[in-house]
């Protein structure tokens, strides 16, 4: 992990409320695994970084294109930074999906909301390797779509939207039923998602990223963790920032 000023290189608007960020600079040589976070310091009007996970790296060109969506004052002021300003970046952060242990051979990736944006550097991971891979992406609707053709461009794509303005009516889980042959889930989202696609998947080997506010982002706080399901564990919790976020669904509470 390391502290960069990089600068921003893209910006602009791809969905309701939903920003493609592309910031170049060295910190994209570190990036080890999909799944993998930065922690965005927006400017000294928020203590606070912002975790944004890392949607796509490119070594050639240095950077890493980060996806976004306001959520508050802070995503709000970063939609106002222009290309060529720089930003107080702090990161790659996190533990990333095992991309180098996996025996999989189809993979089904399920993202919703602003959690389908690691899912796509994964996709082109597991796509690079040789795996089959299936995606389910859910939004409320088809205004807040995005990167559909990206993960098309991988294979088989189903988009769920909550009232129906695209693809299914529903939400992923209602698609999951629809698709069969893989062998691992990767999925990506708000934790009810997680917690329905866990119940749902039960017994199907798996891996989930948990989205969560942070504070420190280093493992420093406390501010992020969740219960171990392990009554035994020493432990008893994992902290989301620097044991995850990505994690074995068996693994933790949600």
């Amino acid at each position: 992990m390391q502290r960069e000023w990089m600068t921003i290189v893209a910006h602009q608007s791809i969905a309701s409320q939903t920003y493609l960020l592309e910031l170049q600079g060295s910190l994209p040589q570190f990036v080890e695994t999909p799944g993998q976070f930065v922690h965005i310091q927006v400017s000294d009007d928020f203590f606070l970084r912002r975790p944004v996970s890392i949607a796509d790296v490119d070594s050639d060109k240095g950077t890493v294109t980060l996806l976004y969506k306001v959520m508050g004052k802070g995503t709000d002021a970063l939609t106002r930074k222009k290309i060529g300003d720089k930003l107080d970046v702090l990161g790659p952060s996190g533990t990333g999906f095992p991309i180098d242990k996996l025996t999989t051979n189809k993979a089904l990736l399920i993202g919703g909301g602003i959690g389908v944006p690691p899912l796509y550097y994964l996709a082109k991971n597991l796509k690079s390797k040789g795996m089959e891979v299936t995606s389910i992406l859910g939004f409320r609707s088809s205004e807040d779509v995005f990167f559909t053709e990206k993960f098309q461009a991988l294979g088989d794509v189903h988009v769920a939207t909550n009232d129906g303005s695209m693809g299914t009516r529903g939400f992923v889980t209602d698609v999951i039923p629809q698709v069969d042959g893989y062998d691992t889930y990767f999925s990506c989202g708000p934790t009810v998602m997680l917690k329905g696609v866990k119940e749902q998947l039960k017994g199907v080997p798996g891996y989930i990223s948990i989205e969560e506010r942070m504070g420190c982002g280093v493992g420093a706080c406390f501010a992020c963790v969740v219960e171990c399901a392990d009554e035994e564990d020493a432990k008893g919790y994992r902290k989301i920032c620097s044991d995850g976020p990505v994690f074995r669904p068996e693994e933790v509470v949600l």
